[in-house]
């Protein structure tokens, strides 16, 4: 049987995003083009999840072999007092089955990377000019997009912030109520800003648009100054490498936390014997559910206290170390996290995985520009140590973690996920679910999940309530089992190379996630 070589493969979280990007694969682009141009409309089809004025992470591969690591995620302010109270406060989000509090406000903003992430991506590994990756990105904000029910579903549960003050609220709740599915939504003012970026990117970090941020947090109860913005520079790392059952997977390293407990996980996983275990089984879930236990209790035992340290993820990976969980192992045998993720495999053997985040927002939209910023200083899982805590001038971590796996140094998959906390186990279930278990992509993306959390075991609808209750030792206090699968465990997104040639994808439909392939 024979099978046509594909030009590429899009997985993004909105349908107008995967399509951006298959248009620079279309135009002669890379794979570096599709994220970018991805992640720019994206900024308009799914503008509640993801910003110019976010943060966010890209692991590139090259077809040359060259693996980068590009850190563009916020960081912490250079001073923290104020000459007034900080503009910081709680709001919730409803999400039927539990309610998570966020805070927002001027205070709340980190110092944002996107936009200089992207820029500097481009100039590194780009093939087409700028303006030309950008164009999807401001066509669509100009004629709009239409809302389809997962944004629809989001804007619901960020109602707090979208009608916070009346610029925010003119484009989400133009009428006075909020945009449903079906509506258009217009960001004329983005593609202005994003025309004018995209030929001086500075004016963001130095420029304009700089002196407008610095003026109104200084006004308003912000922490930003101007050195924030201009002194903010893109980090190039080495990926964290590590082999699972004979792949090599590559992920976001320290300082970020989620690359490197995914591996955690993996190296754990990696002493488990699947010949005998059958997907969603109670024996499987009670293993998956062990070990992100006892991933978070390695977290716990002394991970985030040393995120900056020389060497931490070695240690934290060695097999010293792995050699006090494993034994536990072997007796074995809730939040919403507003981030999105695009995936991209050329045909030319380049890979990029990309996941970018606003946190809810911070309810601030630069005046002019229809930019809000984030609010990642006001997200309880970025700061463990407590709100105000953060140490100066300082990258953020991070649960995002891009992945790829690579087969004798070609690229075989490219994910990632949105989802916070579960961003790590839902990697991990479908990293599983394609090795362990040999499922094709989309079945491996679209099986049901768990997530086990401070006692706490979340589980989507598929698996078989009563054979998994009645099975004695669980490390759960509580149950909760959901309805329908939802996005609260996670979105991801992948891209899969085959030897043949052929390149295919799965778009999570807990997101609302989409493919969008080149023939």
């Amino acid at each position: 049987m024979s099978h046509r070589k594909t030009g590429g493969c899009v997985a993004a979280g909105h349908p107008v995003t995967a399509a951006a990007g298959a248009e620079m694969l279309k135009a002669g682009g890379n794979a570096f083009d599709a994220a970018i141009a991805a992640v720019l409309t994206a900024c308009v089809s799914e503008s509640v999840l993801t910003s110019l004025a976010g943060g966010g992470f890209l692991l590139a591969h090259t077809a040359a072999g060259r693996n980068t690591l590009f850190d563009f995620f916020t960081q912490t302010p250079q001073q923290k007092q104020l000459t007034q109270p900080p503009d910081f406060y709680p709001i919730e989000a409803n999400f039927g089955e539990t309610v998570q509090q966020f805070h927002i406000g001027l205070g709340a903003i980190a110092t944002p990377g996107v936009l200089k992430g992207l820029v500097h991506v481009h100039r590194q590994l780009g093939r087409l000019p700028l303006a030309v990756v950008a164009e999807p990105a401001i066509y669509e904000a100009k004629t709009g997009v239409v809302v389809n029910a997962f944004q629809a579903y989001c804007y619901g549960l960020l109602r707090p912030i979208l009608t916070a003050n009346p610029t925010v609220q003119a484009i989400y709740a133009p009428q006075g109520d909020l945009l449903q599915a079906g509506d258009r939504l217009y960001l004329s003012d983005f593609a202005t800003a994003l025309s004018t970026l995209v030929q001086d990117p500075e004016q963001f970090y130095q420029g304009a648009i700089a002196q407008q941020i610095v003026a109104d947090s200084q006004r308003q109860g912000g922490y930003l100054s101007a050195a924030d913005l201009s002194d903010y520079a893109v980090i190039e790392r080495s990926p964290l490498r590590i082999t699972y059952r004979g792949a090599t997977l590559l992920t976001n390293p320290p300082p970020s936390s989620g690359g490197t407990l995914i591996a955690f996980a993996l190296k754990l996983l990696e002493q488990v014997d699947f010949g005998q275990l059958q997907h969603g089984s109670p024996a499987h879930l009670q293993m998956l559910a062990a070990i992100m236990r006892l991933t978070n209790q390695a977290r716990r035992d002394g991970y985030d206290a040393n995120l900056h340290r020389y060497g931490i993820a070695e240690h934290f990976l060695s097999s010293q170390h792995l050699a006090n969980y494993v034994p536990d192992l072997q007796q074995t045998a809730h939040k919403w996290g507003s981030t999105t993720h695009i995936s991209v495999i050329d045909q030319e053997g380049n890979a990029a995985s990309v996941t970018t985040s606003n946190g809810e927002g911070s309810s601030y939209m630069i005046p002019g520009t229809g930019i809000m910023m984030n609010n990642m200083l006001g997200e309880e899982d970025l700061n463990p140590q407590g709100f105000h805590q953060w140490q100066a001038n300082q990258r953020l971590s991070s649960m995002m973690a891009p992945t790829l796996l690579l087969i004798e140094g070609r690229p075989r998959l490219a994910l990632g996920s949105g989802g916070s906390n579960r961003i790590r186990t839902a990697i991990l279930q479908v990293i599983s679910n394609l090795i362990d278990f040999d499922m094709p992509v989309e079945a491996a993306v679209s099986a049901p999940r768990i997530h086990w959390e401070r006692g706490i075991l979340n589980l989507e609808p598929g698996f078989d309530r009563a054979s998994l209750e009645a099975m004695p030792d669980w490390p759960v206090k509580r149950w909760i089992w959901w309805q329908q699968q939802n996005m609260f465990f996670g979105g991801v997104h992948a891209v899969i190379a085959h030897a043949d040639g052929r390149i295919e994808g799965a778009g999570d439909a807990r997101r609302s996630g989409t493919i969008a392939t080149v023939l």
